[in-house]
């Protein structure tokens, strides 16, 4: 057996507990790891409301990414008893041991911290999906980036950076936020409740050509303005759908057309395993070296304990963080 966070039911905060189940036993090609620190992510919300169920085949219990020590090594060999990782799972990280398939966990920077650790896998694995996979990005473009004060948002500035756009572009809800993201490479911060029109700056910098890549997590607010924004042969890679999933206004899809776009939605969790896999190695190869020299950074707003669990879904639900949300596990 060991202790978990669990939910009692679909609903509020209120909802997660501690509380026994049974240890997981891990597959060949698995690793049991005895869960050091876990971060939180909005599907983490959406599943607690009963609006996100784990693939088929995962865990029931929360939590898509987190560091800590392999207890038991997997049949091939890729890591062994002692060995410190982090990766993504398809759930149960919040759990005091976890299952995660070998080759999708990165061994541990001696220079992490456990907490830094587990604010790596799913925002940039999710950046560097939409980056490269995805829009195929190619260095000289430019770039917008929704929610760029979220895990992923700030990820994906620091990707865009090092990957050599001259122009990035965020949106946030604050002049704190603003000034937060222009210290990690975004060129032209937006204050959305102080600007409202960001297609108005995109315009005015680019002479009207538009931005070549957009990554989009608020969803139908921005619909109109993203597609009148986009260049000629733009890509609009779409992963969250903050303000809601209709549009109220009368949708334009003239753009689409005009302007050859490509838009793309896609989520990381219900991928396959191989998928997976092929971009854990691709970000160790391109990235994680870079994370070495500093040149990226994991950007952590807030840690809480796992008793706080509930403050922690709390505070991540009032879009506050500037980064991502921590916790620390049953044996940090």
């Amino acid at each position: 057996m060991m202790r978990s966070i669990l939910l009692k039911q679909f609903g509020g905060i209120e909802n997660l507990i501690v509380g026994q189940v049974a240890k997981p036993i891990p597959k060949n090609n698995e690793i049991l790891v005895q869960v050091k620190s876990f971060a939180l992510n909005r599907a983490d919300i959406l599943q607690r409301l009963g609006r996100y169920p784990p693939p088929p085949g995962d865990s029931e219990i929360l939590g898509l990414e987190m560091s800590g020590i392999v207890v038991e090594a997997d049949k091939n060999g890729h890591y062994k008893k002692g060995d410190p990782v982090f990766g993504i799972v398809g759930g149960g990280a919040y759990g005091e041991y976890c299952t995660i398939a070998a080759n999708q966990a990165f061994p541990k920077p001696e220079h992490l911290t456990f907490e830094q650790a587990s604010a790596i896998p799913e925002a940039w694995l999710t950046a560097y999906q939409a980056l490269h996979p995805l829009s195929n990005y190619q260095r000289g473009q430019s770039a917008m980036i929704h929610a760029a004060a979220g895990g992923v948002g700030t990820a994906l500035v620091q990707l865009c950076r090092a990957a050599g756009a001259p122009l990035i572009f965020g949106t946030v809800g604050s002049d704190e936020k603003a000034d937060f993201i222009k210290k990690l490479g975004c060129t032209h911060p937006i204050n959305y409740k102080t600007q409202e029109n960001f297609l108005e700056v995109v315009q005015q910098v680019t002479n009207k050509k538009g931005v070549n890549r957009i990554f989009d997590y608020v969803g139908a607010k921005y619909w109109n303005q993203n597609l009148k924004s986009m260049s000629l042969d733009g890509v609009m890679i779409i992963q969250g759908i903050l303000s809601g999933s209709h549009i109220k206004e009368t949708a334009d899809i003239t753009p689409i057309l005009s302007k050859r776009l490509t838009i793309i939605g896609s989520t990381l969790r219900n991928r396959s395993n191989d998928y997976k896999a092929d971009l854990v190695s691709g970000f160790t190869k391109d990235y994680l070296h870079l994370f070495e020299t500093g040149e990226l950074k994991p950007v952590i707003d807030r840690v809480f304990s796992y008793n706080e669990i509930q403050d922690a879904h709390k505070y991540l639900e009032t879009n506050q963080a500037k980064g991502k949300v921590v916790v620390n596990s049953f044996n940090h």
